[in-house]
Parts: C-alpha cells; sequence; structure tokens
C-alpha cells in the first residue's frame, strides 16, 4: 500500500511468510508469538498496537485467527497479492504434511508398530486439550457470568447433545444483550495472551502510525472477497446439483458450514465434529479422530487442518471407488478449500472496515461471551476424549432429554490410563512443550508394544 526506501518487496515479503510458515507450530499461542517476533520485533513492518489491533478483529471472524491474522497484514503490505500469498503459504506445509501422513495412515495405520506410535499420541492430545481448557478458560471466565456461560454450554452439550452452532448462537447473542444493557459482566477479549517482547511503537515501522489506505486498495479487497465466496461456493453448488447424496457433496456442505461457525478454535468445532463426522456420518472411529488430531498437533499451520483428515477418511470409505485412495485424496483437497476459502472471503470483504469493528463494543462481547462458552465445549471435547483414550468401549445413555455416552467400566486400559497420566504430569507439572510431550508419549507407545503390553 505504502511505499518508500526500506519497504520489502512482495519477493522478500514472500520469503518471510515461507520463514514463519515453517515456525508455525504450537497452536494459535505459538503462531502469533512467532510472527509478532519476526514482524514487528525483527522486521518492524507493523507496531505492537497494530497487531493487536489486527488480532482483535481477526477474533471476530470465524476460522483460525493465526492464518487470517497472516492474512490481513499480507493486504496492509502488498495488498490482495500479499494476502493471498500470506495465508495460502501460512496453510501449505501443512496440507502437504498432512496429506502424506494421512496417506500412510490409510495404508499401515494397522501396521503394529504404528498403531503403537499412535496408541501413545492418543494420551498427549489428551493432555494437550486439557491445557487448551485451563489456558482459554484462565483467560475467558474472569467473572461469574462468564463462568456461568461455560458451564451452560458444558451441560448442554454433554448431557443433552445440544448443537454446537445453537450454542454459538445463544452465547453470541447474550453477550450481545449484555452489553447493550451495560452489564458489566460481558467485557471483549483479545486472543491468546501476550505477545511478549519489548514494545515497538507503530511510528517507528514501515507502516507508520497513520494509515492511509487509497480507494483502489479497499476495492481490490471487496473484488478479491467477492472472488473468494464464488470460489468457496461454486465447487459445492457443482457437487449438490451433479452428484446429490455422495460423500463429495456431504462433504462440501458440512465442512463449509463448519467454515462458518469456527468461533473459539479448533478445540471447539472438534466437539461438534466428533458428533457429526463419527456419530452421524460415520466417516471414522473415535480413535481415528483422536490420531488425526495428534497428526495435526505435530505440523505446522492452523489446527483446523485436522479437518482434511476426515474428509479424506470419509471420501475413501464411503466414494465407493475401484481407487480409494484417489478418492481420499480428493475428499482431503475438498475439505481444505471448503475450509479456507472463506477465510479469504472473510479478511478481504472485511478489512476496509477493520477499525469500525475493533470498537464495536456489542461485537467484542458477543466474542467474549462465545469464548466462555467455549470453554465449556472444549472441556465436554476432553472428557470425550478420556471416555475413548482410557476406555475401550463405550455405550450410550439416554433417560427422558438426557442423551449422552458413559464408558464401560471393565474396558479400561491401564497403560492407556498410565500414559494419559505422564502426559498430563508433563504439560502441567514439568511444563514441556508440545512437541516433546506428543514425541515423548509416542515413543512410549511404542516402548510398550516392544515390550509386548499392548
Amino acid at each position: 500500500m505504502k511505499r518508500g526506501d526500506g519497504f520489502p518487496t512482495l519477493g522478500q515479503a514472500t520469503g518471510v511468510w515461507a520463514r514463519i510458515a515453517a515456525l508455525s507450530f504450537g497452536g494459535p499461542a505459538g503462531q502469533i508469538a512467532v510472527m509478532h517476533r519476526i514482524l514487528v520485533e525483527e522486521r518492524k513492518w507493523l507496531g505492537d498496537a497494530r497487531f493487536l489491533h489486527t488480532l482483535n478483529f481477526c477474533m471476530l471472524l470465524p476460522g483460525p485467527e493465526a492464518q487470517q491474522m497472516a492474512t490481513y497484514i499480507g493486504w496492509l503490505m502488498h495488498g490482495v497479492r500479499g494476502a493471498l500469498i500470506a495465508g495460502m503459504l501460512f496453510i501449505l506445509p501443512g496440507f502437504i504434511a498432512m496429506m502424506v501422513l494421512s496417506w500412510v495412515y490409510a495404508l499401515y495405520g494397522d501396521v503394529p508398530v504404528v498403531t503403537a506410535l499412535f496408541f501413545g499420541l492418543k494420551a498427549a492430545v489428551l493432555a494437550i486439550v486439557l491445557q487448551a481448557v485451563f489456558r482459554i478458560g484462565k483467560r475467558a471466565l474472569k467473572n461469574n457470568v462468564m463462568l456461568g456461560l461455560a458451564a451452560a454450554s458444558f451441560l448442554a452439550i454433554f448431557l443433552f447433545d445440544a448443537p454446537f452452532p445453537l450454542i454459538v448462537a445463544l452465547a453470541a447473542a447474550i453477550g450481545w444483550i449484555g452489553a447493550k444493557a451495560g452489564i458489566a459482566a460481558f467485557r471483549g477479549g483479545g486472543g491468546h495472551g501476550s505477545t511478549g517482547g519489548a514494545h515497538v511503537s507503530d511510528a517507528d515501522t514501515i507502516l507508520g502510525e497513520d494509515l492511509d489506505l487509497p480507494l483502489s486498495a479497499r476495492r481490490n479487497a471487496f473484488r478479491a472477497g467477492w472472488a473468494a465466496v464464488a470460489l468457496w461456493l461454486l465447487p459445492v453448488l457443482l457437487l449438490v446439483a451433479l452428484v446429490p447424496g455422495s460423500v463429495f457433496a456431504d462433504i462440501a456442505l458440512y465442512f463449509s458450514k463448519l467454515a462458518v461457525l469456527t468461533f473459539g478454535g479448533a478445540y471447539a468445532v472438534l466437539a461438534w465434529v466428533a458428533q457429526e463426522a463419527v456419530g452421524s456420518y460415520g466417516w471414522l472411529q473415535p480413535g481415528e479422530m483422536l490420531d488425526g488430531l495428534g497428526m495435526a498437533e505435530t505440523m505446522p499451520g492452523p489446527l483446523i487442518k485436522v479437518l482434511q483428515f476426515i474428509g479424506f477418511m470419509g471420501a475413501m470409505r464411503e466414494a465407493g471407488w475401484a481407487m480409494p485412495l484417489l478418492a481420499a485424496t480428493l475428499g482431503g483437497i475438498l475439505t481444505t478449500w471448503v475450509t479456507f476459502a472463506p477465510c479469504f472471503a472473510w479478511i478481504l470483504l472485511g478489512a476496509p472496515f477493520m477499525e469500525g469493528l475493533r470498537e464495536n463494543r456489542a461485537l467484542a462481547a458477543a466474542l467474549a461471551s462465545v469464548t466462555a462458552a467455549v470453554v465449556g465445549v472444549i472441556l465436554n471435547l476432553a472428557i470425550w476424549f478420556a471416555i475413548h483414550v482410557v476406555w475401550r468401549e463405550v455405550e450410550p445413555f439416554n433417560w427422558g432429554p438426557v442423551s449422552t455416552s458413559v464408558p464401560v467400566l471393565e474396558t479400561l486400559d491401564g497403560w492407556a490410563m498410565a500414559l494419559s497420566a505422564l502426559a498430563i504430569l508433563a504439560v502441567f507439572r514439568l511444563k514441556l512443550g508440545i512437541g516433546l510431550v506428543l514425541g515423548g508419549a509416542a515413543l512410549a507407545g511404542l516402548g510398550l508394544h516392544l515390550a509386548g503390553a499392548i
């Protein structure tokens, strides 16, 4: 947008975005910290105020905020081309890695050594999801009203099988109304914690303090945003029209719907995905859901890329093709497309209004309420994972309006419980990093297999 001495070329910026993509491990908190260190502290493309401003904007949108932050900053620096390069590079390494591991899983997932590695990974994933409950809860549950929202959302989804979209809609409405009524408890939160580092003033950065966006930049963003909407929806409409009822039409519709409702991060959405992909569609089993999340945790990029694995497995099993792995690959590509194309649309359509949205207190309160409700949803996910990790069998429990699953107690897996306890100890007590916990748990699973214990 703005040009002058020291302003990086698009080629130079591409190298920076590639470096960020290669280092974007550890979920949104880690990814946001990497971007802050490189873009604010090292490169001084923008200052702390604008960086946090961008984070608040992206928190108001559905989708992975770290990827959307990269897309938005890319747009500020180099317009639509910069947005596309930054956003796609953030996704590409994880997409390729997930596709490779999905093929390995499909071909060799029943091999005992591979099964043992994933046995260990599941224990680590349980610990990481529990960590997410505490981390987000500490940030979001700052008063009794927010604590009540979290508890209500947990009971709604755990006992009454309430759909995730309904929980999000009700929480947002409560926050909006609470803010309009002037209730002090409804305040907007921000992001995934502090970014750290020394303060960098906007005035001392390449973009400067007062960013005057030309009208042409706004128009180009609108055009590109509507093009992203068309590119997202056109394949969906074609699949529904040409092959209605097929697994590809189901994938396109379901994950498109999910893309509109991915507030609160991947862990929140996975609770709904577990309901639908495992329970309703039967695309994969609960243990496979855990395996997919374990793979996603080990790769760079947004954690939501676990959806690619779900689409891969669903197409492999349901397409009925003579070449199931070809169907699976197309299913994984389709899932990624309808998951991330909307992210570009939201950013490019919303970018010109960023300042106004950031100052909207009612929207910020709605987001804070959704985040509080998400804590309850993620707690449900953690319990769902724990039941399926530690016990070999579960059974449905229905009593009036209550509908949930409970473990068959005599199927307790002692080794799974022990590994889970060790992983939880490593995460909460020893404060070990995610990569170390995942690697150690996988090796522990392999060791148990070699010892003949599993």
